[in-house]
């Protein structure tokens, strides 16, 4: 797919495609697709992990905090 030339400052960064599972470098699919911008092709590739950690750290805070009343 090729890159959106409407932006003139198109964002470099490396982005997880959720619809089709690729790594993508710069703004390339629609945005309801991705997860990131990430700093580089290794850390998008690991999207999902990252993902899940943050939603498992998230789910424990909302726990703690649900405790505290």
């Amino acid at each position: 797919m090729a890159a959106n030339s409407d932006d003139p400052h198109p964002d470099p960064g490396w982005w997880y495609n959720t619809r089709t599972g690729e790594v993508e470098h710069g703004n390339l699919s629609r945005s309801i697709d991705r997860l990131g911008p990430y700093p580089d092709e290794a850390t998008a590739r690991r999207a999902l992990e990252i993902a899940r950690e943050r939603t498992r750290q998230a789910d424990r805070a909302d726990a703690e905090w649900e405790g505290q009343e």
